[in-house]
């Protein structure tokens, strides 16, 4: 077992997931496209056989290199990695889920990430991530107030 961390700026989103199939690249692609006109996207995906190449797409140039580096740092075949800016997970999510090629997603986050893999003589897999930090205590009445507060600045609530 080894762990691999997301090379990433701290404000940045991730999401890591499995996927099966080539074509993941194009659909992922058209998936993120029609989720809005603002978001600056970039994505990777290891194939697991044939050339196993590291096959990637986006909108940012950046982002496409920064995931690409990450799925090689990774190596899991089959793996994922999609960087998106000027957007949340939370507002692509179920586009991405939608993709028939994605089998599920590991994490989708803007924390510090640590990928959990095993190794054998065949690759690597995924066992899970450590995804930000554990809790330090339970929130308070202040911090529910702050919480709030936070989703209304969104926009996520009125």
């Amino acid at each position: 077992m080894l762990t691999v961390p997301i090379a990433k700026p701290d404000d940045l989103n991730v999401v890591l997931g499995q996927s099966h199939f080539i074509k993941t690249v194009e659909d992922l692609h058209e998936a993120l496209v029609g989720s809005s006109p603002h978001l600056r996207f970039g994505l990777a995906f290891c194939e697991a056989s044939g050339p196993r190449l590291v096959r990637r797409s986006g909108n940012d140039d950046e982002l496409v290199e920064l995931a690409t580096q990450n799925a090689l740092n990774i190596g899991a075949g089959h793996a994922f990695v999609l960087f998106v800016r000027d957007g949340f997970p939370v507002n692509i999510l179920n586009q991405v889920k939608m993709v028939p090629e994605v089998c599920g997603i590991y994490c989708a986050t803007a924390n510090p990430v640590e990928v959990v893999l095993a190794e054998t003589e065949h690759g690597r897999a995924i066992l899970g991530v450590v995804d930000g930090s554990s809790p330090l205590g339970v929130e308070t009445e202040s911090d529910v107030a702050e919480r709030k507060d936070l989703l209304r600045r969104f926009g996520y609530k009125l």
